[in-house]
């Protein structure tokens, strides 16, 4: 097998991917890091709640993975939150653990409470556009601008990194923005400014547009928070990375507020195998940590959600099993774009429902140590696993297989 950038013995994307003219442009960052906001803004999702120890649990899985930041709560909302945030922090100091942060408003007294958890971290969030201050804050607009003043020094004068995150960011207009974040620079404090699309109205063709304007203006290292409310949360932080945005906030399998934040897996893979970069994540524990969470959390996700769906990896078209037949064994590569193993999940397997045809019994007559070299027979099969398909309006069992196999063959 050749070993190119979209060919290895993984994974097989597209070579146009790596085209000079495709690339030109591209200014990413030396190294990215994953700043994994679940359990704060991932937990903001409706119904679902992650205990201390759960959080605790899920801090130590991502800490395993490699995970380079984590941002573990907000201390204002319960002290069961700020006991889980402090009990993270000690577990994961020094040496090769991630850097953990906590989340707060812009208020000093927030602040105060984030130092006391031993962070090393903050996120201090304001809303940026003068309409969300006028009509969901009601707040005059100079209260943000203060606010952001005091709260942002106050962090800095306690030693914590400083992320200043503009709540609806990518709504606000073009000059208060500006105006806002070089105020809050020059005035305040901040080591790093988190550009928000708070209700994921941002398009891909903008957000390097958006990265490159920020970065005349500010000379801050940029980190990126996307929703996916129109289904483009990863696509954004992929172009805006791409842009040189140096940090992506993510959540496990993509739980947030309403449609969720973007998904770390969607792009940290994406990175990987259609951008050629590696930023040092174990990927082979990524399904297993969403499972995890999903576990804790009792959320369900589609069957055949990328990367992470139970149900992705299972192939019930006749023509697809044919494929899976023919080269799964020594070339994986031609029927799936990446190998499951790389991520941690379950191989692909071939499963019997109204799609199916002869190579899928094929493959089943041959697990069961049956042999026919009939078509009609074989055809007949086909015909028997449809109807019941549709009987049970589900996939069949390997049992009902037999059964059905051992009727017309015997």
């Amino acid at each position: 097998m050749s070993h190119t950038p979209w060919q290895t013995e993984n994974w097989f994307t597209s070579p146009w991917n790596f085209a000079p003219e495709a690339t030109t442009g591209f200014n990413f960052a030396k190294k990215i890091k994953f700043h994994d906001v679940t359990l704060r803004d991932g937990e903001q999702q409706a119904g679902l709640l992650l205990t201390k120890d759960e959080k605790i649990a899920l801090a130590d899985r991502m800490a395993e993975m490699g995970m380079h930041r984590i941002e573990a709560g907000m201390p204002a909302v319960s002290p069961q939150d700020q006991e889980a945030i402090v009990e993270i922090a000690k577990r994961h100091e020094g040496p090769g653990q991630p850097e953990i942060f906590a989340f707060a408003r812009c208020m000093k007294a927030d602040v105060l409470r984030a130092v006391d958890c031993g962070v090393k971290g903050i996120v201090i969030e304001i809303p940026a556009s003068a309409h969300m201050v006028k009509y969901a804050y009601n707040w005059d607009y100079q209260r943000t601008i203060d606010l952001s003043i005091e709260a942002t020094r106050c962090a800095h004068e306690n030693g914590l990194y400083t992320v200043f995150f503009t709540i609806d960011g990518t709504r606000t207009e073009m000059d208060t923005y500006f105006n806002l974040i070089k105020t809050v620079a020059e005035q305040g404090h901040m080591d790093a400014l988190a550009v928000v699309d708070t209700l994921g109205g941002l398009a891909p063709h903008a957000c390097s547009y958006l990265i490159r304007q920020i970065k005349k203006e500010l000379d801050k290292p940029l980190e990126v928070h996307f929703h996916d409310d129109f289904g483009l949360g990863a696509a954004n932080t992929l172009m805006a990375l791409s842009a040189g945005a140096e940090v992506a906030h993510t959540t496990i399998t993509g739980i947030g507020e309403r449609a969720g934040n973007t998904a770390y897996e969607d792009v940290a893979l994406s990175l990987l195998t259609m951008y050629g970069i590696d930023t040092g994540l174990d990927y082979s524990k990524m399904y297993s940590l969403s499972e995890t969470m999903r576990r804790y959390t009792g959320h369900v996700i589609p069957g055949n959600r990328a990367i992470v769906g139970p149900t992705m990896t299972s192939i019930e078209s006749g023509i697809v099993a044919d494929w899976y037949k023919n080269a799964h064994a020594e070339h994986p590569l031609e029927v799936v774009p990446y190998l499951s193993s790389l991520v941690g999940r379950p191989d692909s397997e071939i499963v019997l429902g109204k799609m199916s045809g002869i190579p899928s019994v094929d493959i089943y007559l041959d697990q069961l140590g049956l042999t026919c070299d009939n078509k009609e027979q074989k055809m007949e099969i086909v015909r028997r696993i449809k109807a019941k398909a549709y009987e049970k309006h589900a996939l069949l069992t390997v049992g009902e297989f037999a059964d059905i196999a051992h009727a017309v063959l015997d």
